[in-house]
């Protein structure tokens, strides 16, 4: 049984990134040291005020110390590691692209009067169990020990824990709507259409191969091989994706 500093030596480190950043908000915010209000999603102080960060910081937020900040933080060290250690294996620019573009996605989602949010951390989560979920729907998942069901359904039941125990759905739902997003753009219009419209940008590539995170790619500028899908793709998962 490897210790916990082993542990975290073997995450990818993407996840283990987010993962850490979030953490550390929390912990900040938690001791007094970090006012949560300087680093909240204002869109008056970022347009009128040009505090720029807050369109990054208020993802790294996922609420004080809390049951549901355990969960939120196990749910990346999970799904987010079970995608980029599975799907994902050999592909953290695109894993890193999927995390951008889903902020990107609710960020204009969130400046919608009924979506306000202040704090995307718990969206951006729910993004990485919803695309986990369609690339595993037959993974079968047991919650809190009392409902068994495929992993298709888990978002949609999580979801409904949390209104059930009080919380908003709409962090979740806004999840949910920029994993569809994501998938809809990298998977299913491909298998349509056999054009990916939602490419990862070679710069990342290029960054990521400079600073030497994560595991050597091959030439991106070339179309890859990868997985690409069948019939039934919203039951089967991942089989194989066009990038061309």
């Amino acid at each position: 049984m490897s210790s916990p500093g082993e542990f975290y030596k073997s995450l990818p480190p993407i996840s283990k990134a987010y993962g850490t950043l979030c953490l550390a908000f929390t912990v900040a915010v938690q001791l007094g040291i970090l006012d949560p209000r300087l680093i909240a999603l204002d869109f008056g102080e970022v347009f009128f005020r040009f505090q720029v960060w807050r369109l990054i910081t208020n993802f790294f937020f996922l609420g004080k110390f809390s049951i549901n900040f355990g969960i939120r933080l196990l749910m990346i060290a999970r799904y987010g590691v079970n995608l980029e250690k599975g799907p994902f294996e050999r592909r953290t620019a695109d894993f890193l692209w999927m995390m951008i573009f889903g902020g990107l996605s609710l960020l204009p989602l969130s400046a919608i009067p009924i979506f306000e949010s202040y704090f995307l951390g718990i969206s951006l989560v729910f993004m990485l169990l919803y695309v986990w979920s369609r690339e595993f729907p037959n993974a079968q998942i047991n919650i809190y020990g009392l409902v068994a069901l495929k992993a298709f359904y888990l978002p949609w039941a999580m979801l409904a824990l949390d209104v059930l125990f009080g919380s908003s759905p709409i962090p979740d739902f806004l999840g949910i709507v920029a994993g569809h997003l994501y998938y809809f753009l990298t998977v299913l219009h491909p298998l349509a259409t056999g054009k990916n419209l939602l490419k990862t940008p070679k710069l990342i590539h290029k960054l990521l191969a400079r600073w030497r995170i994560g595991a050597p790619t091959r030439n991106y500028t070339q179309s890859s091989a990868q997985p690409e899908r069948t019939t039934g793709v919203a039951f089967r998962g991942r089989s194989y994706r066009l990038d061309g």
